[in-house]
């Protein structure tokens, strides 16, 4: 009998993937650049600072 492979988790996307991603399906929205966008995910500006995503 062959042993199985032990799976490994999968990898976790990386900040820049994850702001890529948002800044890509924004623009595809908006009709903004996707730099543009990128650049405001970068300075990390929040417009609304009190309030919190919840925990799951």
């Amino acid at each position: 009998m062959s042993e199985r492979k032990k799976s490994t988790p999968p990898k976790q996307p990386s900040r820049k993937a994850i702001r890529r991603t948002v800044a890509s399906s924004t623009a595809i929205e908006t009709g903004e650049p996707i730099n543009a966008i990128e650049k405001k995910l970068k300075r990390g500006a929040r417009r609304f600072k009190d309030v919190q995503l919840a925990n799951g």
